[in-house]
C-alpha cells in the first residue's frame, strides 16, 4: 500500500518556533520546538535576529522529520508571529538591521504625531485598524529612515520590506519571490483591508515605496516551492500561510461566525469571524482578514500586549517559575489588581500613555495576592475583548482556549468565572501549527472544512460558578484601577479612544 501523505506545519513565534507533522486523519504524529532570544536594547525596544528565526526554522523542521520519510511530507504549511518586521537586500538576502518585534513601541512618539495630525480616523478606515506602533507600518518607516533614509535604494527595488511569513517564504524559496500572504498584509498597516491590495496614501503617510514591498497572496498561495530545507525534498509545495492567530481560529475548526477563540500567549489575542466588514462599523475591535482561501473571511479581534508577560515579569520578580506562580495564587486577591500597561494599553482601550501599576496594596498584601492578581489581570482583559466581540456578533456564549497558559487549569476557571461563558480547551496542543496544517490539507486536498469541523476534539471545559452580581462587582473595582493606569483626560472616555 502507497503510505499516506503527511503535511508539515511550522508554527513560527516570538519566544521559538514549533514544528508538527500531521496526518491524513489530522492527528499530529510528531513534533518539535527551537528556542528563540529576543534582545531589548533599550526600553520599550523589542528585537530578535532574522537569521537566528530562519535557523530556528531549520532545526524544528530536521528534527520533527527525525525517524519520518520527507517524501511522504506532501505539503507545508506556515503560521506566524504577526506585525514584527524587518528589512533585507534583494540581492543578498543579508537583512539590514535587527527584526523589528510587535511588541516593540520605539515609534510610540512618531504615533503620537500622527494622532495629532487627526490621521487616526482615516487609517483605521482604511486599515480597519486603529493607529498604533503594533503594527508594522511605523516600524517599516522606521527601518527605512535608519538605513536607506533618501528611499533610494527602496524605489530601485535593491531592498525588500517584510513581515516573518514574507522572511520565511523568501528563504524557503531561496530568493525565488518576495510574497507576503493577504492576512498577515492586513496586519501591516498599509493594506485596505476591503480591496485587499496595498493602499498608495498609507505607502505615502508612512514613506514605504511600494517597489519595497511583497506581492500578496491569498493563504493558499500561489507560494514559492521550498528549496534547500534538509530533509525536505525540494520542490516540496508550501500550500498554506496563515498569521498565527488566524491559524489557531483555523485549528478550532471555526469556518462561520459564532465561535470566539483566545488565544494566551505572551500577549493575548480574541478573535471571531464576522459576516462582512460592514458589521465592524463602531466596534473598539480590529478588523481584519483571518484568511482567504478563495473566499475572503473576515474577523473581529482585540489584542492584548501582556498576558503570559505579565506572568514571567511576576514570576522572575519573585525568584519563582511561572508554573509555581499559580500554585502559590491566592484564592482571592484581596482587592490588589495589577494593571499590565508595560508598554500601554491595547485593546479595547487603545492608550499608549498608560502605565503599569498595583493597586490595592495593603500590609497584608504578600506574594499570593500578587500572583492572583497578575492571573486576574488576564482573564479581566480578555473580557473586556469579548465584551466588544457580543456588541458585534450577539452574545458569546462559548470561548475556544489554546496557547500556553490555557495550560494554567486556575486561568482556565477564573476566566469562566470573570466572563461568565462556558471555556473549552482543546486537550491537543500547538493549535497555530494544527490549523495551518489543516489549511494547507484542504488546498491539497487532503481535508475539506465540512470534515475538519466533523473531528472528534477531546478537550476540558470550565464553566462559570459565580453569580452575575458578583460578576459585575469585580469588573466595577477592575476598570477602576485600569482608570488610575490611564493618563488624564482618558479615562473618561469609551474603549476605542471614543469621547
Amino acid at each position: 500500500m502507497t503510505p499516506r501523505p503527511l503535511l508539515l506545519a511550522v508554527d513560527q513565534g516570538t519566544s521559538a518556533t514549533k514544528a508538527l507533522l500531521v496526518d491524513g486523519e489530522g492527528d499530529v504524529v510528531a513534533s518539535a520546538s527551537a528556542p528563540l532570544t529576543t534582545a531589548h536594547p533599550r526600553p520599550g525596544w523589542v528585537e530578535q535576529s532574522a537569521e537566528e528565526i530562519w535557523h530556528s526554522v531549520t532545526e524544528a523542521v530536521a528534527k520533527c522529520l527525525t525517524g519520518h520519510d520527507p517524501a511522504r511530507v506532501a505539503g507545508v504549511g506556515l503560521a506566524t508571529q504577526r506585525e514584527s518586521c524587518l528589512l533585507w537586500e534583494r540581492a543578498t538576502g543579508r537583512p539590514l538591521g535587527p527584526m523589528l518585534g510587535w511588541q516593540d513601541r520605539r515609534t510610540a512618539d512618531r504615533c503620537a504625531t500622527l494622532l495629532a495630525d487627526g490621521l487616526g480616523e482615516p487609517v483605521r478606515a482604511a486599515t480597519g485598524l486603529p493607529l498604533d506602533p503594533m503594527f508594522s507600518a511605523l516600524k517599516a518607516q522606521w527601518l527605512l529612515d535608519t538605513y536607506d533614509p533618501d528611499r533610494s535604494r527602496a524605489r530601485r527595488g535593491e531592498l525588500c520590506l517584510g513581515t516573518v511569513d514574507s522572511w520565511l517564504l523568501w528563504r524557503l524559496g531561496q530568493g525565488a519571490e518576495h510574497v507576503v500572504e493577504v492576512g498577515n498584509a492586513a496586519r501591516t498597516q498599509l493594506l485596505d483591508i476591503r480591496t485587499r491590495d496595498w493602499d498608495q496614501r498609507l505607502l505615502d503617510t508612512f514613506g514605504v515605496p511600494r517597489e519595497a514591498l511583497p506581492r500578496i497572496a491569498a493563504s493558499t498561495g500561489p507560494f514559492p516551492a521550498v528549496r534547500g530545507l534538509s530533509p525536505l525534498s525540494d520542490g516540496t509545495p508550501v500550500a498554506s500561510v496563515l498569521g498565527d492567530s488566524h491559524a489557531a481560529l483555523f485549528g478550532h475548526g471555526v469556518f462561520v461566525p459564532g465561535s470566539v477563540k483566545v488565544t494566551y500567549g505572551t500577549g493575548s489575542s480574541v478573535m471571531g469571524l464576522i459576516a462582512g466588514p460592514d458589521r465592524a462599523e463602531g466596534s473598539p475591535l480590529c478588523l481584519t482578514l483571518a484568511w482567504d482561501d478563495g473566499t475572503p473571511a473576515y474577523a473581529l479581534e482585540g489584542n492584548i500586549r501582556s498576558s503570559g508577560a505579565t506572568l514571567r515579569w511576576l514570576a522572575q520578580l519573585l525568584r519563582t517559575g511561572e508554573a509555581e506562580l499559580a500554585a502559590l495564587a491566592a484564592p482571592d486577591s484581596a482587592g490588589v489588581h495589577l494593571v499590565p500597561a508595560f508598554g500601554g494599553l491595547a485593546a479595547p482601550w487603545w492608550d499608549n500613555e498608560a502605565t503599569g501599576l498595583i493597586s490595592g496594596l495593603t500590609f497584608g498584601t504578600g506574594p499570593p495576592e500578587l500572583a492572583r492578581a497578575a492571573l486576574e489581570s488576564i482573564a479581566f482583559q480578555v473580557e473586556d475583548v469579548v465584551a466588544g466581540l457580543d456588541t458585534a456578533a450577539g452574545r458569546v456564549t462559548t470561548l475556544l482556549a489554546d496557547g500556553g497558559p490555557s495550560d494554567n487549569a486556575t486561568l482556565m476557571r477564573l476566566q469562566a468565572d470573570t466572563s461568565g461563558r462556558i471555556v473549552r480547551r482543546p486537550l491537543v496542543r500547538d493549535l497555530s501549527a494544527l490549523g495551518a496544517a489543516h489549511l494547507a490539507g484542504c488546498a491539497l486536498g487532503v481535508f475539506t472544512k465540512g470534515r475538519l469541523a466533523g473531528l472528534a476534539r477531546s478537550e476540558d471545559v470550565h464553566r462559570p460558578d459565580r453569580s452575575a452580581a458578583e460578576r459585575a462587582r469585580r469588573a466595577l473595582a477592575w476598570h477602576d484601577a485600569v482608570a488610575r493606569a490611564r493618563r488624564p483626560g482618558t479615562a473618561d472616555r469609551e474603549p476605542g479612544g471614543t469621547p
